[in-house]
């Protein structure tokens, strides 16, 4: 005898949610779904918390090693912040035209529709968001930097790195799945702990250079590059320590009044980031000479040890503080991302249910939590294979977001645009990421090759999966009662209505 036909989600006891008639009102209590919980502070805190990860730390040697004089490394540095300023100012306009959850999927669905929102969360949530939890390598590394100094690419300690890397992504996981607060909270004691690294190396910079160590700085143009290669991939660098400042599109509709807080977040964070990579290069060339900056793997770590003694564990430390709120910051977008999609029907149904009670997306969370462990295990795991593979793809969705901001001006006059960014600057994003998309084939085609493969492989699976839904009913039944016993475990239901709660 067949099986009975699986019931549906709404048949399951989320239905009784779903009906406006028993419920007219909704208190805070019995709304499902996302609430806004986070405010300016913890805006900011997200912010620059995913901004500042390792990057500043690492790879400022790359940037003075492409542009060959510290003057103009220092204008990269300076300008990448501008570029970053002008993205972020960009994605406003989009964040509060469209104030749904999901970043760049929201607006690539709006702009140009379903076929290429589902290409940029297949490649995003199935990689590259879980794939910043490879920057928690870089925290197992520097957590042991103090027992085995410049030890951290000993073999042997490879297993301990992932075992700490592994026990913070599970912290991650339960904090996320706990509480926006408490993900909030965390967020914003961790953007201190990594403040506060920087502002000991700004301060070790301004008294180093009060007492007369300017000499890295002198003829500072001195053997510039000359090539507009060389300089690309100064910027190409550069540009990766300030990646991140998307990161509020991810969950705007957890923000309180958004129209206001998202400008003041981004015209406070970005220019906090930006001052602080520049006097953090300028305070490493007051201890370092041009020549060791470029031959440090972890530039802050060799200054310590040279400045403060006994203390010189403190910057390690602190700048494991750093890529743990690095990590936690993507983790929480990555999670909203899969949610999005899934709430489109481009992901399983079950991804896009919220806990009852919490008020966050457990599925989603525990989903991306599960790939991001995985992608722990191998060997050739390592956080420049995410540089290297996924900068490729990041630049051409940021491009393809920019562009749809100049294709609704166009398409889309009429709608409402509580904040309207000057027309001229989505166009020059528009042309830098074409220019950083196209480069690398130069240098390094091969890469590049395997990432665009990589978005090209969604087109099959959009087809089969979304477009036509080919799936046999059999299984299309025996999914559904497995996950409305998931979701009756992990006390979940589809949000009941897009409501927002101010």
């Amino acid at each position: 005898m067949a099986d009975e036909p699986a019931p549906s989600i709404a048949q399951t006891e989320a239905e009784p949610l779903q009906d406006e008639n028993a419920c007219p009102k909704q208190t805070q209590d019995e709304y499902i779904g996302l609430r806004r919980n986070v405010g300016l502070s913890g805006a900011v805190a997200f912010l620059v918390g995913t901004i500042i990860g390792s990057g500043i730390f690492a790879t400022p040697r790359w940037v003075l090693l492409y542009t060959g004089s510290v003057g103009l490394s220092l204008l990269v540095w300076a300008l990448c912040g501008m570029i970053a300023l002008f993205g972020s100012l960009s994605y406003v306009e989009l964040a509060l035209m469209i104030p749904r959850c999901g970043g760049e999927y929201a607006y690539l669905m709006q702009a140009f529709g379903p076929f290429a929102a589902f290409l940029y969360s297949w490649i995003s949530v199935c990689f590259l968001k879980p794939a910043t939890v490879l920057i928690l390598l870089a925290f197992g590394a520097y957590v042991i930097e103090p027992f085995f100094p410049h030890c951290s690419h000993r073999e042997d300690l490879v297993p301990v790195i992932k075992i700490l890397a592994a026990s913070a992504l599970g912290v991650i996981t339960i904090v996320n799945c706990a509480s926006v607060k408490w993900s909030s909270r965390i967020q914003i004691a961790f953007t201190v702990g990594k403040m506060i690294a920087i502002l000991m190396l700004v301060l070790t910079g301004i008294v180093r250079i009060a007492q007369g160590h300017v000499s890295s700085l002198k003829d500072s143009f001195q053997g510039t590059a000359t090539s507009l290669g060389m300089v690309g991939f100064a910027f190409y660098n550069g540009l990766f320590s300030y990646d991140g400042w998307n990161q509020l599109n991810f969950f705007v509709e957890e923000i309180k009044e958004p129209n206001r807080t998202v400008p003041r977040a981004i015209w406070i964070a970005i220019p906090l980031v930006t001052a602080s990579y520049v006097l953090v290069n300028i305070g490493y060339l007051s201890v370092l000479t041009p020549d060791e900056l470029r031959t440090s793997n972890a530039v802050a770590v060799t200054l310590a040890s040279r400045m403060y003694g006994v203390m010189a564990w403190t910057i390690p430390i602190l700048v494991a503080f750093s890529t743990f709120g690095s990590a936690n910051g993507n983790f929480f977008s990555g999670g909203r991302l899969a949610y999005a999609a899934a709430r489109e029907g481009h992901l399983p149904e079950l991804l896009a249910m919220v806990h009852t009670k919490r008020h966050t997306p457990i599925p989603a969370i525990l989903f991306s939590s599960t790939i991001s462990c995985i992608m722990l295990i191998p060997d050739s795991s390592k956080f420049e294979t995410l540089l290297n593979f996924g900068a490729f793809i990041v630049w051409l969705f940021y491009g393809v977001t920019m562009f749809s901001i100049i294709w609704m001006r166009v398409r889309q006059k009429d709608k409402t645009r509580p904040y309207k960014v000057p027309i001229i600057l989505p166009c020059l994003m528009t042309l830098l990421s074409i220019y950083l998309v196209v480069a690398p084939f130069y240098q390094a085609p091969l890469p590049s090759f395997y990432a665009l493969l990589a978005v090209l492989s969604g087109i099959p699976v959009y087809l089969f999966f979304v477009r036509y839904k080919v799936l046999p009913q059999c299984i299309m039944d025996r999914y559904a009662r497995i996950t409305v016993r998931i979701q009756l475990v992990l006390g979940v239901a589809l949000p009941k209505s897009e409501k927002e709660l101010i």
